[in-house]
């Protein structure tokens, strides 16, 4: 690997001397060698990047990513999917275990860490929390955890039996485990396909209601109170969600929460013209539920930033709305859309690399020297377009194909491994 100087960079390192200062980094055997105000280039066989106006952060941490593999290698695989999160400015993935078969038992779990151990982004996989995401029998959740699962979700189903989810909450504390609740109540969001509201009245389709995802938030919060476990909720969507949450905080709650970066941005007003690349879900919500998970960001109730990266194949999503399948591939366009939500350099550092490490125990990234350099370095003004050319993954099923977006990783270091984008 060559010898990086990095010329006057801001760094967004929390905990380091020079967070929210700039200086210049020196980057040598994969390892940070120097971190000074000015660092002199000598005569070393180096490579010197004048980094003006840009950021160095540790390197972006997924906690929502689909990636298909095992089974479903036609919507994305784990190379694919790797390349996708590094041109996202991502040095970090906890994978979502809709696979097939289903990540729930120590054989899948040992799979994605054996199969990606070499990769420049390390990918964690989620577990199941029960067998074959039925929601009836709990996994094999200790196995999973002793072979490298670093949580536990059925992914986009909801665990739907109140004394299923209990259990589980109550089995993990034993290795200070945690559980990712995706919060949907089956039973009141129904066979919806958008959210329920003036929209979807205006277009004759059949809505899932805020309703929906905030019972089983209630739910949650109140059998984690009752086994004293922390919980995770993922991508919530409502300002009724962030509010409950907030009240949770408060009380002392061990909870954490996550929201994914189209929701930051999107409403159900995208819709109209029934693009089904924008149906996803939890589905685009309105302007005061966006106004609502922003104000939640900004004061630290809601935790982190999501890309909730779900790819299809052109036939699951060139069809009618009504039958089209749920997601959007979003590894690439996080950092714009936070950008684009107006969060701070700082704010995403926070949300998008070191929150994420905290909620499931990974450490993070130092820049000190002598450690092992994992870094984003990012331009928060860069334009540009997120075309066949540029994107990485497997599928095209974004609404941001074609656009030209603001906000780009350019350099991504991890395990000795760098690459330019």
């Amino acid at each position: 690997m060559k010898t990086i100087l990095l010329r006057s960079v801001t760094i967004l390192y929390p905990g380091s001397a020079f967070n929210n200062k700039t200086a210049d980094v020196l980057i040598k055997d994969g390892k940070i060698a120097e971190v000074s105000q000015y660092i002199a280039a000598g005569d070393e066989d180096l490579v010197l990047i004048e980094c003006q106006g840009k950021m160095l952060s540790p390197g972006f941490f997924d906690l929502n990513a689909n990636l298909g593999e095992p089974g479903y290698e036609t919507k994305e695989d784990l190379i694919s999917g790797a390349a996708a999160a590094v041109a996202g400015g991502f040095t970090g993935l906890a994978v979502q275990p809709a696979t097939h078969p289903p990540l729930h038992s120590k054989a899948e779990v040992s799979y994605i860490v054996n199969r990606s151990k070499d990769f420049l982004t390390d990918i964690y996989p989620v577990g199941c929390i029960s067998f074959n995401r039925e929601g009836k029998d709990l996994a094999e959740i200790y196995d999973m955890f002793l072979a490298g699962a670093i949580a536990f979700t059925d992914g986009s189903r909801p665990v739907c039996d109140s004394g299923l989810m209990s259990r589980a909450l109550l089995y993990v504390k034993g290795f200070d485990g945690l559980i990712f609740s995706y919060p949907e109540d089956t039973s009141i969001a129904g066979k919806g396909k958008m959210n329920e509201g003036v929209m979807s009245t205006y277009l004759g389709m059949k809505g899932i209601p805020a309703l929906a995802e905030e019972v089983f938030i209630s739910r949650d919060l109140y059998l984690a109170e009752y086994n004293e476990s922390k919980v995770h909720f993922s991508t919530i969507s409502t300002a009724g969600s962030v509010s409950l949450i907030r009240e949770a905080k408060k009380k002392g709650l061990k909870v954490s929460c996550d929201v994914a970066a189209h929701h930051l941005v999107l409403t159900e007003d995208s819709l109209a013209d029934f693009d089904s690349n924008f149906k996803v879900k939890p589905p685009l919500r309105t302007l005061k539920d966006v106004e609502a998970l922003i104000e939640g960001l900004n004061d630290g109730t809601i935790d982190a930033i999501v890309s909730q990266h779900t790819p299809h194949e052109i036939e699951f999503k060139d069809v009618e709305f009504e039958i089209a399948s749920f997601g959007i591939t979003g590894l690439q366009t996080v950092l714009p859309l936070a950008l684009k939500a107006g969060l701070s350099p700082a704010q995403i550092a926070e949300k998008l690399a070191v929150n994420p490490r905290r909620i499931v125990n990974v450490p993070v990234p130092v820049l000190e020297p002598g450690e092992i350099a994992n870094f984003v370095l990012f331009d928060p003004e860069e334009e540009w377009l997120f075309d066949d050319e540029a994107n990485r993954s497997k599928s095209s099923n974004s609404p941001f194909m074609g656009q030209k977006l603001k906000g780009k990783a350019v350099l991504v270091c991890n395990k000795e491994q760098i690459v330019g984008l």
